[in-house]
């Protein structure tokens, strides 16, 4: 299928490696945009400079909170080419939240192809510095103006891009993270495992008070028992105990399945740890730190690849992890993944995706 691209006849000239990018403040040029409703599927396929998107008061997204999203990135690939870091994994689990919120589907060869060409077409936002990237995000929203509980009929797929800078402006440096025991993001049965907009909210609340607390962010318990732990802040985590790792399983479907996850396990088995992927007790945990057994603790994810954890704390416990220092195997971890992602050192798994 032809993609029509709409050029922009304006561009944003910002330098995108010595510019102070931050996380999602400056976007490039243009976005992908496809149309859906039930009965046609997926049309209109386009290319369109970045601008407002014309929306229905009544749109369900609104007032029903149909929207999903996804987070990957494109990198500078060995100084000269771009690579996408595991977009089929993206749009797999892109598929599986919109089965979950009640959304179609969306095509897999049209996800790909509407996003390798909006890359191209802005690889002049692609930094070529190191720790540095482009950040994508894929987002489907029900378009449909109506009032009532139902799922909406019309929907848009968007994509749309933004330069970031690296996670950490110092360095690498744990954070302090704080234990949560009321609040909850998700419970079994609900939308924990969705990339939806409706678990971001959720976590807003808890997130402001741990803030307020001199936290970064929350490890959340299991809103049943708050015995298990769950995710820390939008991150899966990780705690070296001993010789083995462990890290919550996915099994209950309160916890959001991750692509850097996945990578990390592969990782770690691949140099002879023993990772274990069950639920992980909030006592257990205790215990091994008292017992010293406790050496790192980290979380995974897009945005930070790797962040460690020098502190777990909350108005009972307080846990300092490794002198609040980075450990020797988050290090690494980092370390890895970063040669993998700008093609310092070969890609054995194929988790790269040359575009351009």
């Amino acid at each position: 299928m032809q993609i029509p691209i709409t050029k922009s006849t304006t561009t944003n000239n910002i330098d995108v490696d010595k510019a102070d990018l931050g996380f999602g403040k400056y976007f490039t040029d243009h976005m992908f945009i496809c149309d859906y409703e039930e009965g046609k599927g997926w049309f209109n396929p386009r290319i369109v400079p970045y601008g407002p998107l014309p929306l229905d008061p009544a749109a369900s997204v609104l007032h029903y909170g149909q929207t999903i999203f996804e987070g990957l990135k494109a990198y500078t690939y060995k100084k000269d080419k771009i690579a996408l870091f595991r977009p089929e994994f993206n749009i797999k689990r892109l598929n599986a939240s919109a089965k979950k919120l009640c959304m179609p589907a969306m095509d897999e060869k049209l996800f790909m192809q509407g996003l390798d060409e909006l890359v191209r077409l802005d690889k002049k936002f692609i930094p070529k510095v190191e720790g540095r990237s482009l950040y994508i995000r894929p987002t489907m929203i029900g378009t449909e103006g109506f009032l009532g509980v139902r799922e909406a009929t019309k929907y848009i797929f968007y994509i749309i891009l933004c330069p970031v800078s690296s996670y950490y402006k110092g360095g690498l440096t744990p954070t302090k993270i704080w234990l949560e025991r009321k609040y909850v993001r998700a419970s079994l049965g609900g939308l924990g495992d969705a990339k939806s907009g409706v678990n971001y909210a959720a976590s807003l609340y808890a997130y402001k008070l741990a803030k307020a607390k001199g936290a970064s962010q929350v490890l959340w318990t299991d809103g049943l028992t708050h015995k298990h732990f769950e995710e820390v802040g939008t991150m899966n985590v990780f705690f070296r105990v001993g010789d083995e790792l462990l890290t919550p399983s996915l099994d209950d479907g309160t916890i959001l399945a991750g692509g850097v996850r996945e990578v990390v396990i592969a990782l770690l088995k691949k140099w002879g740890y023993k990772v274990i992927e069950r639920k992980v007790t909030y006592d257990e945990i205790l215990k091994a730190h008292k017992e010293k057994k406790l050496i790192e603790v980290f979380g995974t994810g897009t945005a930070a690849i790797i962040a460690p954890i020098g502190e777990l704390f909350n108005e009972e416990d307080k846990l300092i992890i490794n002198e609040n220092k980075m450990g020797e195997l988050s290090t690494r971890l980092y370390n890895e993944i970063i040669d993998i992602q700008h093609g310092k050192i070969e890609d054995t798994e194929r988790f790269m995706r040359i575009v351009d």
